[in-house]
């Protein structure tokens, strides 16, 4: 199966994020992707309002992705908000928040994921505006199965041997990665980890870093670096994209998934404490 990775920067305009996945999806089919996975965040760059943005995954921005997924006939993995709960704010008023939530339609295809871990570090707090998700989701598309992660779900393990554990011999990561000294290095070693663990090839998207444009960074919010890699189960690096926008693109053979689980078997030789 060849998929393609798609390192856009997305920016505040919802339109104008469309319209690169219109784009990216089309240079993806082109190219002879049957699945495209676009970056976390795709609806919205972090750094800008979410609750005026947030909707339902039968709302306007995931029907417009769903269309163009039928379009070029192929499976769209994309970063999007959805509506999440009320809670009492400092001040004791009502706090509304939104989930960040992968989306992923297309080719008789529609299922999500909310994700679990937040990005409270770094002097950035998800959790003050987004709800976390409970539960892992995997599924199945031309006989490969996959599970879902979102960024800073790459930095625990349980989540991605748990998706195997379901079935997943591909783990997709979709990312908007917060910058400064030696985080690309981070990203790419949990990704070549995350791949170890749990013996599956890891499908690691980025936001591209808006520095690469002359792109001034907002605070401290979370926009990327990009970097976006494919690693196979035994943590090889096997594509990589550099900081700037790009589409990557690469062949998956699950033999390998099946051959590295022969010979390191760490998901039958684990012991649960």
């Amino acid at each position: 199966m060849r998929v393609a990775l798609a390192q856009i920067i997305a920016g505040r305009d919802l339109a104008g994020n469309l319209a690169l996945v219109a784009d990216y999806a089309g240079r993806a089919k082109a190219g002879g992707a049957e699945l495209v996975v676009f970056p976390e965040a795709t609806m919205r760059a972090f750094g800008n309002s979410l609750l005026d943005i947030a909707e339902p995954l039968d709302g306007p921005w995931a029907a417009r992705v769903r269309a163009i997924a039928a379009e070029q006939d192929m499976v769209i993995v994309a970063g999007m908000f959805t509506p999440g709960t009320a809670d009492q704010a400092p001040d004791g008023g009502a706090r509304r928040k939104v989930r960040n939530t992968l989306l992923v339609t297309g080719r008789g295809l529609e299922t999500s994921y909310d994700k679990i871990h937040l990005f409270d570090a770094f002097g950035f707090a998800e959790s003050d505006t987004v709800d976390a998700g409970t539960d892992p989701v995997t599924f199945e598309f031309d006989g490969v199965s996959f599970g879902l992660a979102t960024c800073y779900d790459i930095r625990f393990p349980d989540l991605f041997t748990e998706n195997a554990d379901r079935g997943a011999e591909v783990n997709i990561v979709c990312a908007s990665w917060g910058s400064g000294p030696g985080k690309a290095e981070q990203w790419k070693l949990l990704a070549r980890a995350r791949a170890a663990d749990s013996t599956t090839l890891v499908l690691a998207c980025g936001q591209g870093d808006p520095a690469s444009q002359g792109i001034e960074a907002k605070g401290a919010a979370p926009t990327g670096v990009g970097h976006s890699v494919v690693v196979s189960p035994f943590g090889e690096v096997l594509e990589e994209l550099d900081a700037a926008p790009g589409l990557l693109f690469a062949d998956l053979d699950t033999a390998v998934v099946k051959e590295a689980r022969a010979k390191l078997p760490v998901l039958a030789n684990r012991h649960r404490f």
